[in-house]
């Protein structure tokens, strides 16, 4: 079994997909002769051609406008854009159509598009390019968003997306591209979408988190009976884990780099406000990204959640 990073893994997911079936497309800027900006496509074009591997203009719009139309047609575009906040213009597209492709047509037809991106800071990069506005996208009805926090996760949850009859959001952690390796499975496997995992089982407090902040909070939790729940699948969801561990912990900190305002941890502490409030033995606290602009890399340490801004959380929950 290879110990293989989260490119690696994604690009293992791509392939055995579209060597499975034929269907399988990627589309996107530079995912062809490139092989993608992160190397995640490298190799696609080689083996399965410009049919399938398919480099596309400057335009995010246009590309997911195309992909929409194919996955009516019939085929299953995995669509790249190269950054989270580059696909700001393409927003109307996949509000207004492919979420909506199933409910408009009364179940005659699915969208089966898959959109990657890179999301996140941690890698010092420039504007818009470490953006973490997932919370748009939970927002919307008939779309599923997926973080996965490891290569092996990434795989997994990468090929039960292409599989996923309607469009599906994967955002890929940029920090973690290369951070970590793992044994991945070239076998066929795929990871259930609507599902969290308990990372580590505690009893004192419950920790909800997603992407490269499970790994942050991994060692912030050093010397804490903790619970830590990641979420991987954002929308919709795994309410019931979540619940479950609040009603044996009666505490809970959520954290994510996304802003806080409106962030998906506003959601979550309303569900856990409104189903599970009576097992609550403290107010729910977010660690989150601050409510401005991502900023530049001399700042971005400042605005990603520390280890200590996580541990301040969790001890003032659990002096509470």
């Amino acid at each position: 079994m290879p110990k293989l990073n989260m490119v690696q893994a994604i690009n293992l997911a791509l392939k055995e997909e579209m060597k499975r079936d034929n269907s399988v497309i990627v589309i996107g800027e530079d995912v062809g002769k490139n092989g993608g900006v992160f190397r995640t496509t490298e190799g696609l074009y080689d083996e399965f051609g410009p049919e399938r591997a398919i480099d596309t203009p400057l335009s995010e719009s246009g590309i997911i406008g195309t992909a929409i139309g194919m996955a009516v047609y019939g085929l299953r575009p995995v669509a790249e854009i190269q950054f989270m906040g580059f696909i700001y213009s393409a927003i109307d597209q996949i509000f207004s159509h492919a979420a909506r492709i199933r409910y408009r047509s009364r179940g005659r037809y699915t969208c089966p598009i898959v959109i990657r991106t890179p999301y996140g800071a941690g890698v010092k990069a420039l504007e818009l390019h470490s953006e973490s506005t997932e919370a748009f996208f939970c927002h919307m009805p008939g779309i599923k968003v997926i973080v996965p926090s490891t290569p092996y996760h990434a795989k997994g949850l990468l090929t039960s997306a292409i599989r996923d009859p309607d469009p599906v959001i994967f955002l890929e952690p940029t920090k973690l591209y290369r951070m970590i390796k793992e044994d991945v499975p070239e076998d066929d496997y795929t990871i259930h979408l609507g599902k969290a995992r308990i990372v580590q089982e505690g009893n004192d407090i419950t920790i909800v988190t997603w992407g490269n902040m499970l790994h942050r909070t991994l060692q912030a939790i050093e010397g804490y009976d903790a619970e830590v729940i990641d979420l991987m699948t954002l929308h919709p969801f795994d309410e019931e884990t979540l619940l479950n561990s609040v009603k044996k912990t009666g505490r809970v900190v959520i954290v994510h780099e996304a802003p806080k305002t409106c962030g998906l941890g506003a959601e979550i502490s309303a569900t856990f406000a409104e189903e599970a409030i009576l097992y609550l033995k403290a107010p729910i606290i977010r660690v989150a990204g601050y409510d401005v602009i991502i900023p530049l890399p001399k700042l971005e340490d400042y605005y990603i959640p520390s280890i200590e801004r996580i541990r301040k959380a969790i001890d003032e929950t659990l002096k509470y």
